[in-house]
């Protein structure tokens, strides 16, 4: 069979392109969806990957609406290959049923993978570089800046009297332990009595 998969990354974003395309490669079947491409679950494709059998032909309009990242469009790819299914790119003109296709992947995975050692590598150089200069690597301390919203309106709701588990359950904080670094990094004074 062959099925095609078309992604839009937000709503004002129109599918008609891909489907158009999709329609006259010769797809029986199309996924499409509109999420965008950081977002992990993407429940068409979900139901794409359950659907797929061996002898399939997988379609879409561009590499960039299949994968979120190289990675992760190299470990899809080769999710096809293990169940049986050919992988096509219209825009790209990729092809894995090919040498050519299948070489243009090897080479994407090898690239990537070169670009996983090469950070680490530089990661593992520039801590070694600030330990010898006395200084120890890893993250500043700190709150995140989405955990400083969540910290500032911390501090509004305690200082309007709500209790810690109210305002845990309110801002979706996940303990109170939490809550109370949050209020002290924020300048409130909160004892260690309060959190028992």
């Amino acid at each position: 069979m062959i099925i095609g998969y078309g992604r839009v990354s937000t709503t004002d974003q129109n599918l008609n392109l891909q489907l158009d395309a999709l329609s006259k490669a010769g797809c029986e079947r199309i996924f499409s969806e509109k999420f965008t491409g950081k977002t992990k679950d993407r429940p068409e494709l979900n139901k794409l990957m359950e659907h797929l059998r061996a002898g399939d032909v997988l379609i879409v309009w561009r590499l960039d609406r299949l994968g979120r990242s190289t990675t992760d469009l190299i470990e899809l790819v080769n999710t096809f290959e293990k169940k049986g299914v050919i992988f096509k790119s219209l825009t790209e003109n990729i092809d894995t049923a090919s040498a050519t296709g299948r070489l243009f992947f090897t080479f994407f995975a090898a690239m990537a993978e070169f670009e996983r050692n090469l950070i680490r590598e530089r990661t593992n150089a520039g801590l070694q570089s600030a330990r010898a200069r006395g200084r120890v690597g890893g993250r500043k301390p700190g709150l995140s800046q989405d955990a400083q919203i969540k910290a500032a309106a911390a501090k509004t709701l305690y200082e309007s009297g709500n209790t810690g588990t109210q305002i845990c359950k309110m801002l979706g904080i996940g303990s109170k332990r939490t809550l109370y670094s949050y209020l002290r990094a924020k300048g409130v004074r909160v004892g260690l009595a309060t959190e028992a």
